[in-house]
């Protein structure tokens, strides 16, 4: 059996879906049971990962895990973990780990990533670079109107799809891929002018990007509870990327043996979020 942390989430619920997909066992753990469906066939466990003694109960019998970062209570996690017998613990970080200046969010995964291998046990870890569900946020603004209020449209990135993410922690799972770590992104370099322009034609009606001011942003970013040190980086990461075309890795395509779903490929499964009329 596989436990699934953050089953409710953008990633691990694709996790948990593929895993029954591919016949495993699987049981999640969740904060709030009632206030989310799961499979039938899915064991559901009662914790929190930031509070280890809710934990013995979900770990035990497990010998792989797909895990969460949560900054607060990642070591007992894998305390837990390592006394009940977990082999291999497959976590979802970040892509910016990996680059020369980590920044703010790097450090904090580059962190997470520490703990988990000086814990002894088997680790795969999973590093994408954006997700397009953070285009979620222009849907209020999409719904009401045709011009979407955004900063650096000109900077790029290769969103990748949660469930592309998925499908590479699912076969560091089922492959026993330990030792790895997978940079992932989607397969097209993507500015938010672009990414709106798909959601445009998606809809089939006009949509405009309007500059705004970075201390615009800066307060945006702010309001949705980004710290000043997160806010300070990604202003920097953004800068960096207006103009130039962000790195697409062939690492989807290597790992499941499948291309990896376009933008405009999440944008249709989402249209409605964006306001588009059921058939």
């Amino acid at each position: 059996m596989i436990l699934v942390t953050g089953a409710t989430g953008n990633v691990g619920s694709h996790v948990v879906r593929q895993l029954l997909e591919e016949g495993e066992k699987v049981r999640v753990l969740t904060r709030n049971p009632s206030g989310h469906a799961f499979p039938d066939q899915v064991q559901v466990v009662t914790g929190d990962l930031t509070r280890p003694e809710t934990l013995p109960e979900a770990l035990s019998g497990i010998e792989r895990a797909f895990l969460f970062p949560v900054l607060q209570g990642i070591d007992g996690f894998l305390d837990v973990a390592k006394r009940a017998g977990l082999r291999h613990v497959v976590m979802l970080s970040s892509v910016s780990v990996t680059w020369s200046e980590p920044g703010w969010v790097g450090e904090v995964h580059l962190r997470l990533e520490r703990s988990v291998q000086a814990s002894g046990l088997a680790w795969t870890f999973v590093r994408p670079d954006g997700l397009p569900t953070n285009d979620l946020v222009w849907a209020p603004q999409i719904i009401e109107g045709d011009v979407v209020r955004g900063r650096y449209g000109e900077a790029a990135t290769a969103p990748v799809d949660p469930r592309d993410i998925a499908a590479v922690a699912v076969r560091g799972l089922l492959d026993g891929r330990a030792g790895e770590g997978y940079s992932v992104t989607g397969p097209q370099s993507l500015t938010q002018i672009d990414r709106l322009r798909i959601i445009a034609e998606t809809l089939g009606r006009p949509l405009r990007w309007q500059e705004q001011s970075e201390d615009w942003f800066r307060d945006q970013m702010a309001r949705h509870g980004m710290p000043a040190a997160g806010i300070d980086d990604y202003v920097n990461l953004l800068t960096a990327r207006v103009g130039k075309p962000a790195e697409v890795l062939p690492t989807v395509e290597q790992v499941t043996g499948r291309p990896p779903f376009t933008y405009a490929q999440w944008v249709a499964d989402h249209a409605a979020a964006f306001g588009a009329a059921s058939a």
